[in-house]
């Protein structure tokens, strides 16, 4: 039996469309997705007509992070070093690319969801965006994936969410940097942004995406080894434990005040 299709891939005039489709637990990045999600960018990479890949989604989540029903039954420890190093090697994927990644986001975007946010080039927001950095109300923090959001975000911005947790738009997130641009009509501004891009060549979009990505890809080398581990320590702490069971069982954690 055939694995069950989570990214969809396809290409067409030069785009390569990754399409996030498991809508059932909102995009949550399983191992079976980001499998799926890293074989479709080696497949855009290796393909010599792509001039750009657009990432988008299906449904109304874009992604919602890690999927933390896949802890059941399994080691808390070696659930969280692998669920670190798949997220730093999936965003770090997208950075290498030698083509540019446009994100087409109209729907939501949480935790490690906005992970991918900040790694990709350009990023459109419609007008179903929403944002948010939950991580500090289950007991954890935007550990790895600072590594691509402060870059893009204003400091008082990251500041800001990175610990209120807070839901926001798509014209919030262009005004901080998070997203390129807040359009009314996404698929049509995505459209026009890959069909620019195409016209480049392949050494040319490769040499200039390289000029943008350089600074955040050497705090990769420096950093992500080390953020790694503090997101695995936070995750298997006892307030994670109790604020994911918290979060599954849909009730506010002991902390959360009254």
């Amino acid at each position: 039996m055939s694995a069950e299709t989570l990214v969809r891939y396809s290409v067409e005039a030069g785009v390569a469309r990754l399409v996030l489709d498991s809508p059932h637990n909102r995009n949550a990045l399983s191992t079976a997705l980001v499998t799926q999600l890293h074989d479709g960018l080696a497949s855009a990479a290796a393909d010599p007509t792509v001039r750009c890949v657009v990432l988008g989604h299906e449904g109304g989540t874009f992604c919602a992070g890690a999927d933390l029903s896949e802890a059941a039954g399994r080691d808390p420890g070696a659930l969280a070093v692998d669920r670190a190093r798949e997220m730093t090697q999936v965003l770090r994927a997208i950075l290498e690319l030698p083509v540019p990644v446009i994100g087409a986001i109209d729907g939501h975007a949480r935790a490690g969801g906005l992970g991918l946010v900040g790694a990709c080039d350009i990023v459109v927001g419609g007008p179903a965006s929403t944002f948010a950095l939950t991580e500090a109300r289950i007991g954890v923090a935007p550990s790895v994936i600072s590594l691509t959001l402060l870059p893009k975000m204003t400091a008082r911005s990251a500041g800001r969410y990175f610990v209120s947790g807070e839901k926001f738009g798509a014209t919030e997130a262009a005004a901080i940097g998070l997203i390129t641009v807040a359009a009314d009509d996404m698929a049509g501004t995505v459209a026009a942004l890959a069909a620019d891009v195409a016209k480049g060549s392949p050494q040319g979009l490769a040499a200039s995406k390289a000029l943008t990505t350089a600074s955040i890809l050497r705090a990769f080398d420096q950093h992500a080894d080390a953020l790694a581990e503090q997101s695995a320590a936070l995750f298997v702490s006892e307030e994670a434990h109790e604020g994911m069971l918290a979060f599954l069982e849909k009730r506010p954690p002991r902390w959360a005040s009254a």
